[in-house]
């Protein structure tokens, strides 16, 4: 059975994703350090892990496995779970996969190099989220969803 993990810390997606859940009847786990409000739908459970560094992430990384989605910004959280045979797609729906995760850590590991290094003194920051990302994030969804549940 598929069930979708949430990487729920800063998740701009979590309403969206369990509206495409429902409509599925697929199982969803909510899961983050604190401050998430339980839902009070059947099909959503919600996982309080204790603090820590990544801890939400190792937790998701040791469950999930074929037939199961990650929600995720976290690129090494995404990378673990596509090891273990999980799909796993990006708040603004671009999809992780075999063939691209490489090229995603290692510019991950880039950046935060250039960042700490700031040689131009330029402040960061991403773009912002879009309505246009959340229905790129929506349609991805459906397509995972229909394809875990085909098997």
């Amino acid at each position: 059975m598929t069930i979708i993990y949430i990487d729920a810390d800063a998740c701009p997606v979590k309403a969206e994703t369990l509206k495409v859940a429902e409509r599925h009847g697929v199982e969803v786990v909510i899961v983050s350090n604190g401050g998430i409000r339980p839902s009070r739908e059947p099909m959503v459970k919600t996982v309080v892990v204790p603090e820590g560094p990544d801890a939400a992430d190792m937790w998701i990384a040791e469950r999930a496995g074929p037939g199961d989605i990650c929600v995720t910004g976290d690129i090494p959280l995404a990378a673990r779970c596509l090891e273990g045979g999980a799909q796993a797609l990006k708040h603004n729906g671009e999809a992780f996969t075999p063939a691209n995760i490489g090229t995603m850590l290692g510019m991950r590991d880039l950046m935060a190099d250039l960042r700490a290094a700031n040689p131009l003194g330029i402040p960061g920051g991403g773009k912002p989220f879009s309505q246009a990302d959340r229905s790129r994030f929506l349609q991805s969804l459906e397509q995972m969803v229909r394809r875990a549940k085909r098997g």
